[in-house]
């Protein structure tokens, strides 16, 4: 019997060990040897897979024999895929894996449960055009992940830019022709979102977040690299939308909260092999104002598709349509050529539950946008990115504002008052746009020189048709809503009977750009790179037909932009310290300027005017350390433009400054904890203005606030609950600084707004409860203007994930 037993417990023994799996291991590096964190490694036609370790190590157990591919990707670098055989159930040791910088290709998808500073993003292909790391790049951006949306509950694209450090909004979205896209300040310039994915967008009505992967917001003048069409001397912003990945499955999201918030999102993506993945995002948002009056409704339809041809090329393609309603929001215009009779919104004595409008005067906006890509591994040191896109907007029915109306009973003193009259325009436009677009970038060595290298040209065709009518007047009312003279209420029956027999703007301007561009980033040592870059525009303008010549109005303008940056990295892949110059310029349509002679007689003519230019220089640091945990970036930044065009004088002789610094950090300081907060300080001056002497010294209108600062904190108690919580605000500001000599000052209050979520989430669902604005604070916006804010909402959402 022992003798058996001891067989027996042999002959387990032994087969347990036959039976016993396999593991496959190995590391991944860049070209320079530098391990890389996060790399996906999935086994074709399984659901196995895992990332890279701090370390860039993996390992992948319980392997049976047989014939397998590892698919390895990631972000910014080119996919490889190797082959790997597993015989009598002998581990597997790959050794070190290399992959090459290339395009960001749509098939990649990063698989982030294992991520642990979940707010940060260390690597983007937008940003430089070429894959480079966020430590090793010498410009400043900042990345609003998708993490961060999900753990705000985040559902306008205003709030998604709260994280932005120093970004500050001036105006929401108005929907109108032309520029009907929310504008920022970013650095003391507006910004409007005019990138997407990387290439000129049009988003002039509600951005819906549902697709929105991630937003890049890229600082400083970036001209040399993305023209001028969609950037400011601020910074540019990209909306990064979802992308189809390898694999099945998807997510379905409802919500419902105050102002009878509700919205419905179905995201599902089908691989149907390994060569042909298809995603389509769908939803539908809609919720009423705060206010008495006023609202919002919005649906999109989001298709997206990858082909696999072979391992060398991949052909994406990307489209989405939004069809959006909104009404008006209250922007109360203060006037520009008369001194207030008040400074601030206690003097005013508005009360903010006003809206000065009605449910039935909206306007229309239906957007859509296209990408087409086709990405081509030339070599593994060589890549390709070929891509066409366009855009389409068209603005319908009524865009309404109220302007602060001044007493001209007494000529020798205008004086402002708490009147506001109601302008309006039924709208009828259409913007088109058309984008080609080819990259080629590589790495190579002249010498001991290791060169990364981006040489690419660019076509813009830019078209604006505008049939809307011409401006018209409603009605008069004060600051209580009441009517002053008995005109009309505001409703669509009397707007439009006001704006009959007015005429129309019929206007049909176009815009043509060729840009060339060529970047290249020289690692001089593995601790020291230099990067210089120079774009080469042409601007062709066809404007309006001249009606006293009948010939169409054309001009011409071309302008040279360079860029340089410098990065030294004392640790190397954990703390760099940068410095650039970069540029930024831009386009000055021509415009009607009328001139006097020593007689008074007037002389009208169409002027062109030089290409502005705007230079920054800027130094600071980034930092990536204790494995990942702390990603911060701080930064001095000062810009010069010194032949700003200046409206109101028609004139193009002003200086501006504007300096100042940010900071922004990415941590994980302790397990399932994530923090993301920014904090940015900006002064702007016009230094000197020839034609209008009362400017000098002001700050500059489009700057915002001087400071603002962000914050949210993500903490996971065990496994499933979770709660966030955070805040962001800014400084008051004279929001009619550029008018301060004529009009005095009015003062957009301080403010700190406080927000909170309790989240229950598993691998198939997620439940959350958030409030917005907890204290229920009024707050406002303002360039100009003033346009009150959301006041305290509370949100539910539930995602069902399969």
């Amino acid at each position: 019997m022992k003798n058996l037993l001891s067989f027996l417990t042999l002959l387990l023994l032994s087969s347990l060990a036959f039976a016993q799996d396999a593991t496959i291991k190995g590391a991944v590096t860049d070209n320079n040897n530098s391990p890389l964190v996060g790399v996906n490694i999935s086994i074709k036609n399984t659901t196995k897979g895992t990332q890279t370790d701090d370390n860039g190590k993996f390992v992948i157990n319980s392997i049976e024999n047989g014939d397998y591919t590892l698919v390895i990707s990631y972000i910014g670098f080119k996919t490889k895929e190797v082959l790997v055989s597993v015989t009598d159930n002998q581990n597997v040791d790959l050794s070190t894996i290399i992959l090459y910088e290339g395009n960001e290709i749509l098939e990649e998808v990063v698989l982030d449960v294992d991520r642990k500073n979940k707010f940060s993003r260390k690597t983007s292909a937008y940003v430089s055009k070429m894959p480079l790391k966020n430590i090793e790049n010498s410009q400043v951006y900042n990345t609003i992940t998708n993490q961060l949306l999900v753990s705000q509950s985040v559902n306008t694209f205003e709030d998604a830019l709260k994280n932005a450090a120093g970004v500050t909004k001036l105006w929401s979205s108005t929907g109108r022709s032309g520029d009907g896209a929310g504008y920022y300040s970013s650095r003391g310039f507006a910004v409007q979102p005019q990138l997407v994915n990387g290439v000129a967008g049009i988003t002039n009505g509600f951005i819906n977040p549902s697709n929105i992967e991630r937003v890049e917001v890229i600082k400083g003048p970036s001209g040399t690299l993305f023209g001028s069409s969609v950037t400011s001397y601020g910074g540019l912003i990209n909306i990064i939308t979802k992308k189809p990945y390898s694999g099945t499955g998807g997510e379905i999201t409802v919500s419902g909260g105050s102002y009878d918030f509700a919205k419905f999102n179905a995201d599902v993506n089908v691989s149907a092999n390994d060569k042909l993945s298809f995603r389509i995002n769908s939803g539908f948002q809609q919720e009423h104002s705060f206010q008495d009056a006023g609202l919002k409704k919005s649906v999109f339809l989001a298709p997206s598709l990858t082909y696999k041809i072979n391992n060398d090329v991949t052909l994406n393609f990307s489209y989405e349509v939004s069809d959006n309603e909104q009404t008006n929001e209250t922007f109360l215009f203060l006037n520009r050529y008369g001194t207030l009779a008040f400074n601030s919104i206690d003097d005013l004595g508005y009360d903010t539950n006003l809206s000065f409008t009605s449910n039935d005067v909206t306007i229309n906006n239906l957007t859509q946008n296209f990408r087409g890509e086709i990405a081509w591994k030339i070599t593994d040191q060589w890549s390709s990115q070929t891509l066409i896109s366009g855009s389409s907007a068209k603005s319908l029915g009524y865009y309404t504002y109220l302007w602060n109306y001044a007493d001209y009973t007494d000529l020798s003193a205008i004086v402002g008052t708490e009147n506001f009259a109601l302008y309006a325009q039924d709208t009828d436009s259409k913007t088109k746009t058309i984008n080609l677009q080819q990259n080629f970038t590589g790495t190579f060595k002249i010498g001991d020189l290791e060169n990364k290298l981006l040489v690419g040209a660019d076509y813009l065709d830019y078209n604006i048709i505008d049939n809307s009518s011409n401006w018209g007047y409603l009605h008069t009312i004060n600051i209580d809503g009441d009517l002053i003279f008995g005109e009309p209420e505001i409703n669509e029956e009397n707007l439009s009977a006001a704006l009959s027999g007015i005429g129309n703007v019929d206007s049909d301007i176009r815009q043509n750009i060729f840009g060339a561009y060529v970047s290249d980033v020289i690692n001089i040592l593995p601790s020291l790179s230099v990067m210089g870059s120079v774009r080469y525009d042409r601007f062709d303008y066809q404007g309006d037909r001249n009606t006293d010549t009948d010939d169409d109005t054309e001009y011409t303008e071309s302008t040279f932009s360079p860029k340089f940056g410098i990065v030294f990295q004392p640790i190397l892949n954990e703390l760099s310290i940068f410095a650039n110059y970069q540029n930024g310029f831009s386009y000055v349509n021509p415009e009607y300027v009328t001139t006097y002679d020593d007689l008074g007689n007037a002389n009208t003519t169409l002027e062109s005017f030089d290409v502005e230019q705007a230079n920054q220089f800027e130094v600071g640091a980034k930092t990536n350390l204790f494995n990942n945990k702390l990603e911060a970036t701080l930064s001095y930044y000062n810009i010069n433009v010194d032949n700003k065009y200046y409206w109101a004088t028609q004139t193009q002789d002003l200086e501006i400054n504007s300096q100042g610094i940010e900071l922004e950090v990415n941590a994980n300081p302790i397990s399932n904890l994530n923090i993301h907060s920014g904090f940015s300080y900006n002064d702007s001056e016009i230094t000197d203005s020839p034609s209008a002497r009362f400017l000098e010294g002001n700050r500059y209108g489009e700057s915002g606030a001087e400071i603002t600062y962000n914050f949210w904190a993500d903490y996971k108690f065990f496994k499933n609950f979770g709660v966030g919580a955070g805040f962001n605000g800014q400084s008051k500001y004279d929001t009619m600084t550029d008018y301060q000599a004529v009009t005095g000052s009015f003062y957009i209050p301080a403010y700190t707004i406080f927000n909170a979520s309790v989240y229950y989430e598993t691998d198939k669902f997620r439940v959350s409860v958030k409030g917005n604005n907890l204290t229920d604070e009024s707050y406002y916006s303002g360039w100009s203007t003033i346009t009150p804010q959301q006041q305290r909402v509370l949100l539910g959402t539930f995602t069902y994930k399969f």
